[in-house]
């Protein structure tokens, strides 16, 4: 590895005081959060704002904010990522640490679609593949990408549609369904108990775009003989870690969410 430079390393830590939810900053709070010399954090607003990282605030001519340049590279590195690539690269180490079977999936109307797996080191595991559709209320994904939903497109999704079975566990009631994705936004993810496959449990967590949204979930699936209450708390921490980090690929920071 080569040497840091230090110049640079200070611009970063400046700009990267505004991913910690500041929407603005002065010259004396910088100095007092990075404990840099005042001349030292005056070089640097000044050598950012020249480059428009940082623009002043109208008004406030000592409070700086993050300026066009930033929003450009974000928007550049947004234009350049591919959900598909980056989850299989999560996915694989989410397995890695666990064992089992990882999936990242999408929603397209009712249905989910796996856009990566990466299959469980074990003997006993699960049959599926990336590209594979399924009813989203029968998986753990896609009840967690279902309760991600305005009430009025989920309304608009749902209404009419027949909540066809996978398994004798798998939601067929609306009013039921509906009660379910109620406990999948209170605690923030979703366990899957047998419902589209009789011999696997599932729980999954969401992962969001840099605006915030959920655009996918990240789950980790577990056949029944592996399955335990302590495994699915286990699972549920790493699933959420996982999505966490496939979220700062796509730009996210968590105090966003």
């Amino acid at each position: 590895m080569g040497r840091l430079v230090p110049a640079v390393t200070r611009a970063l830590d400046v700009l990267e005081l505004f991913l910690q939810g500041e929407g603005t900053l002065s010259a004396p709070e910088v100095t007092r959060k990075l404990q840099l010399p005042r001349t030292t954090v005056h070089e640097l607003l000044t050598t950012l704002a020249a480059r428009s990282y940082l623009v002043t605030v109208p008004g406030q001519p000592g409070r700086y904010r993050l300026g066009v340049r930033t929003y450009q590279l974000g928007s550049r590195y947004a234009e350049k990522l591919d959900l598909a690539a980056e989850g299989q690269q999560v996915a694989r180490e989410v397995a890695e640490t666990c064992g089992e079977t990882v999936h990242v999936a999408i929603l397209e109307d009712t249905e989910v679609i796996y856009i990566a797996k990466v299959d469980s080191t074990h003997a006993v595991r699960m049959v599926s593949a990336a590209g594979r559709k399924l009813p989203a209320h029968c998986t753990s994904v896609g009840k967690l990408l279902l309760a991600a939903l305005p009430e009025a497109e989920l309304d608009a999704r749902l209404d009419g549609r027949e909540l066809v079975a996978m398994t004798d566990n798998s939601l067929t009631d609306a009013t039921e369904l509906r009660e379910a994705l109620a406990v999948v936004r209170k605690r923030g993810i979703a366990v899957e108990h047998r419902e589209s496959n009789p011999d696997v449990s599932c729980v999954a967590a969401p992962v969001r775009d840099r605006s915030g949204r959920v655009v996918a979930a990240l789950s980790i699936s577990v056949p029944m003989i592996r399955w335990s209450e302590e495994r699915e708390a286990e699972l549920g921490q790493l699933a959420a870690g996982g999505a966490d980090a496939l979220s700062g690929r796509l730009g996210h920071h968590r105090s966003q969410a």
